[in-house]
This record gives C-alpha cells, structure tokens and sequence, in this order.
C-alpha cells in the first residue's frame, strides 16, 4: 500500500543529520579559531518528517562559552542560516541552553590542541 514507509526516501533523517553536523563545522565563534562542533558547544540536532513530503524539521540544541558571550546571537543566527540553506530542510530552530554548563572538557582532544590546552 501506499502509506506503507519505505526505505527509499530520497535523503533520510540520519543522511540529512550527518550533512547538518557537516554544515555545523563551517560554524565559527569568531574569537576562537575552533569550528562550534569541535568547541562541543552543539548539544542536540533532532531531525523530525515532515507528515507530507520529503522534507524535515531540524532543532538544533546550542550554548555559548560564556552566558554573556557578545557573539551568541550572530552564532545562532549563522547556524539557522547554515542549517536552513540544505535541501530537504523546512524549518530550523536553534535554541540556546545553559544546561549543562559548557566546560574545556567538552571540547574534542584536536580543539584543545589547537588551543593549546594539552
């Protein structure tokens, strides 16, 4: 039947997250020479379908070095921006958390590296 799923979807969720996550390491605090990924400030990329279609809701978990970092609300809208331009992706959301905190601890070994923090 019709309403059956298939498996031949033209970009599934997981394709389409991998291509975010990519897209997400184009992303830059523009005071640290560290992509966001890396920086372990993305907390969360939920890919939802859409009922109809082939397209999908993407919300995107994000926090800040610091509460009052000036660069958060260019951050953001730079990811929106990055997540919104991928095909297949309809609407994009990206929420600022402070929970957890962010830490050093949260970065990836090269991110530390490159800052020298080894």
């Amino acid at each position: 039947a019709a309403s059956e799923q298939s498996d031949e979807t033209p970009l599934g969720g997981e394709e389409l997250e991998q291509r975010i996550w990519t897209e997400l390491r184009t992303c830059y605090d523009p005071e640290i020479p560290v992509n966001i990924v890396d920086l372990g400030l993305i907390y969360d990329c939920v890919v939802t379908p859409i009922e109809e279609g082939n397209e999908f809701n993407v919300l995107v978990k994000m926090t800040l070095t610091a509460p009052g970092c000036g660069m958060g609300p260019v951050i953001q809208q730079d990811v929106q921006n990055k997540v919104m331009c991928i095909e297949d992706v309809a609407q994009a959301d990206v929420e600022l958390v402070w929970e957890p905190q962010w830490s050093q601890d949260m970065m990836t070994e090269a991110a530390r590296l490159q800052l020298g923090l080894m």
